[in-house]
């Protein structure tokens, strides 16, 4: 088994970081095996390097090594670029096509950015995973490979597991052995190694002096934070290396060429939504309605017992929430019970009718607490059939001019006149 120094000198990997160093040792490990891995780590940070590895130290080395990019082929034709179609499977395909499993049998494919898989390619993946079989497109025919798969992305997993946008089953099939590269901002020890190899290269390939760092310029190197990791170092490098007549690189020229830093300060992000959270102004005035419909029932309700009892103390007493939850703080003034009837009479009635005629004045006397009634909600259907009413009644019938005025068509027209009976 090599050591992890001669893998580095072989694959052209600078750095001394101890998570580096622990992700090639695990690539190390895992070649001689066909388990499938799955690398992870954000953009730039060179998880196309461990798939190398992988294939160069197993026993596959000497057949096929194919690296697949899922993110840039377009989600209509990624099922005949991975498994191949037949000839007339779709417009274009005008002859049969082997796939990369087809072609890589025996070999390793790489698949980056795993992530961005439809899900219906997900499905074939997995069973070319679980027992090696796929299916061309377009065709019947069940086919064998045996290929050993590594996957990278720089996607969250478990994030698109929850939005399911990955299947959560393929996850642990890719992912027997999990790699991660750190990065570059977690391997400071190693920026200022991978900025004078690249100036290095960058002289030789444009035949003109290497470009060295102050020493506040190599402060400034290693403190900044990198977002583009390793793929952005390289490119300020090369830009340096290629605009400034200045060899000597100080820390404002270095300044002038890193993009200014965002503000990476935390912030409160409410991700639920309240309750009281509304989409439109339409459910709020359906709020508003319906509270002043809940409303209006308890009062009709407490209306009602005054009206059947005759005694306020009592209907306070029973009624004690209804009348919290109408008045809340804002309580009615209280009814002083010393003083005469007279404030009571109005809404107090006696117990016993003894004729038909005090029964009809009482009855005339509360009439407007017994027959209020709820609004019913407008029958879309009813209104539906008064627009074609009045359209046609406003075209002398003629269905065609009335189908253009309520922009439908005149065959939709006749199918609701025939609906409704018109």
């Amino acid at each position: 088994m090599e050591s992890i120094q001669a893998i580095k000198q072989r694959f052209g990997i600078i750095g001394n970081s101890p998570s580096l160093n622990r992700a090639i040792e695990k690539a190390i490990q895992v070649a001689p095996t066909d388990i499938s891995v799955l690398v992870t780590g954000e953009s730039g940070v060179g998880k196309e390097s461990i798939p190398k590895i992988i294939h160069q130290l197993s026993h596959r080395k000497h057949n096929k090594y194919i690296a697949v990019n899922c993110g840039a082929i377009p989600e209509g034709t990624i099922d005949s670029e991975l498994f191949g179609h037949e000839k007339g499977a779709f417009t274009g395909a005008t002859q049969t096509r082997s796939g990369y499993f087809e072609v890589a049998d025996g070999g390793t494919i790489f698949l980056d950015e795993v992530g961005e898989l439809p899900l219906t390619t997900q499905v074939r993946l997995l069973r070319v995973l679980e027992n090696g079989e796929f299916i061309k497109v377009g065709s019947s025919k069940v086919q064998k490979t045996n290929v050993r798969i590594v996957a990278a992305t720089n996607v969250n997993m478990f994030e698109a597991i929850e939005k399911e946008k990955f299947r959560e089953d393929l996850y642990y099939r890719l992912s027997t052995v999990e790699i991660h590269l750190p990065p570059l901002r977690e391997r400071q020890e190693d920026i200022h190694l991978l900025f004078r190899k690249f100036a290095s290269d960058f002289a030789l390939k444009y035949k003109m002096p290497t470009i060295k760092l102050t020493d506040n310029a190599v402060q400034i190197l290693t403190k900044y934070r990198w977002n583009g990791n390793v793929r952005q170092l390289r490119n300020i490098a090369e830009q340096l290396s290629v605009l400034e007549q200045n060899r000597t690189i100080s820390a404002e020229t270095l300044r002038s060429y890193l993009p200014t830093a965002s503000n990476n300060l935390p912030a409160v992000v409410k991700t639920s939504k309240s309750e009281s959270d509304f989409s439109s102004e339409r459910e709020i005035l359906y709020k508003v309605l319906f509270d002043m419909k809940n409303d209006l029932n308890d009062l009709k309700k407490l209306t009602m017992e005054l009206m059947k009892s005759g005694n306020v103390k009592d209907v306070e007493k029973d009624h004690e929430h209804l009348i919290q939850k109408i008045y809340g703080d804002d309580k009615p003034e209280e009814t002083s019970y010393n003083e005469p009837v007279q404030e009571t009479e109005v809404l107090s009635i006696p117990e016993l009718v003894t004729n038909n005629e005090t029964a009809i004045k009482t009855q005339d006397k509360y009439h407007f607490a017994e027959e209020i009634e709820e609004e019913e909600t407008l029958s879309l259907q009813d209104k539906e059939l008064e627009l074609i009413k009045k359209s046609l009644e406003r075209h002398n019938g003629k269905r065609k001019l009335a189908a253009a005025e309520l922009g439908i068509s005149e065959r939709t027209l006749y199918r609701k006149i025939k609906q409704y009976n018109l």
